[in-house]
């Protein structure tokens, strides 16, 4: 089959590479026939060397058609539609139980000490082959897989592996009141989702942050007052007090994570770690690892006291210096973690109808086909063309 590769940084290449086959009596193989980019990848294309080898298939955000099915597996057949959960998860478990899908005990990575497996994410979570690629073996078939209808194209259901959930988890933490305020920092895909979550539960204000023009037009469009960061920077805090009677809002998501803008010796430290041999980085990365911490604490200047703080976009520092005198002092709840996302299908899954609310069947701005996948990488990640989410179809 063909998929798309880690080589290096910066060096994404679609390569013929084995297919893979039934392991296990309930594990299914699945033919993708979408699959998205996310901004988590860009930290991979960007920084996680260390943890990558060579020919590991990336991708989390597959769907596709069920091909074969192993003969424990009685809850699908071949030809089913599915999608397939960035988290892998038995759904049986204590932890899987309590609506922890991420932290599954089943396939926890101990050796790492991280929580459950991912697809396409590295050795921290398991090295399991992604689905950016023409098939993908999925296991716990009778539990995992999100089987969705027939008839209506991928773009109404491929968003369920991660976009959606992750995007309908930052506003559950950010426990924004009815009719309430909150901040949105970060206007990619999962902020960009997140402010259309918002508005349908019910939030009042909704404020976007971000300094690149396309997504700030493209969430005004949808009535979110957006503020360009590249205007008001040094003022940013000041202009949302203007707009909620001078205290902040009641929640920020943080939808940036460890990307964020600023911090230049910071960003020079991951760049340089991240071209070190993994012998070496990994270490050094897993204890003296500094984030870019912009967007975190702008969250934290920004939310009122007493407000949430929901933070989805992904860190990976282990030596992060936090402000907590101003967080103990404004009484800040802060919420985060990788997504639940079967936590979240039955919520979600009643709102991808023919009347959209989220608007999903036109989120994407782009698709390429699975060949053009390290074009959409260099493209995504310098923000050309407007791109803000691509689907892949192998």
């Amino acid at each position: 089959m063909r998929a798309l590769t880690w080589q290096g940084r910066r060096d994404v290449r679609v390569e013929t590479v084995p297919d893979p086959r039934i392991e296990k009596p309930d594990d299914v193989i699945v033919r993708i026939t979408s699959t998205g980019i996310c901004g988590s990848d860009l930290h991979l294309y960007e920084l996680f060397g260390p943890y990558l080898d060579p020919g590991d298939i990336l991708g989390h955000e597959p769907m596709g058609i069920v091909e074969e099915v192993g003969p424990q597996v009685h809850a699908l057949q071949a030809g089913d539609r599915v999608v397939i959960p960035f988290n892998i998860s038995c759904r049986d478990c204590f932890m899987c139980n309590q609506g922890l899908h991420s932290q599954c005990e089943t396939t926890q990575v101990k050796e790492r000490g991280t929580g459950a497996a991912q697809f396409g994410y590295t050795k921290l979570y398991g090295q399991v082959p992604g689905g950016q690629a023409e098939l993908l073996r999925v296991p716990f078939g009778n539990k995992l897989p999100i089987k969705v209808p027939e008839g209506p194209p991928d773009d109404r259901y491929v968003y369920l592996s991660d976009v959606l959930p992750t995007a309908w988890q930052s506003v559950e933490y950010a426990a924004v009141p009815p009719d309430g305020t909150v901040t949105v920092l970060g206007l990619g895909p999962i902020g960009d989702m997140a402010t259309r979550i918002a508005r349908h539960r019910g939030a009042g204000l909704i404020i976007g942050v971000d300094l690149v023009d396309e997504r700030l037009e493209r969430a005004a469009a949808r009535g979110v007052v957006c503020l360009d960061l590249r205007r008001h920077g040094k003022d940013l805090t000041e202009a949302v007090q203007e707009l909620t009677d001078g205290r902040g809002t009641d929640a920020v998501i943080d939808a940036v994570g460890m990307e964020a803008h600023g911090a230049p010796l910071a960003k020079a430290a991951q760049w340089v770690t991240g071209l070190l041999p993994g012998a070496v980085a990994q270490p050094l990365m897993e204890h003296a690892g500094v984030d870019r911490l912009g967007a975190l604490h702008t969250a934290i200047d920004l939310v009122r006291r007493g407000g949430t703080v929901s933070v989805s976009g992904v860190y990976g520092g282990a030596a992060d210096p936090m402000p907590l005198m101003t967080m103990f002092d404004k009484q800040i709840q802060v919420r985060m973690g990788q997504a639940n996302v079967w936590r979240w299908v039955e919520d979600i899954l009643p709102l991808l109808t023919d009347e959209d609310p989220l608007g999903v069947d036109t989120f994407k701005t782009h698709a390429m086909p699975l060949e053009d996948g390290p074009k959409a990488y260099a493209m995504f990640q310098a923000k050309e063309d407007g791109m803000v989410k691509a689907l892949l179809n192998p």
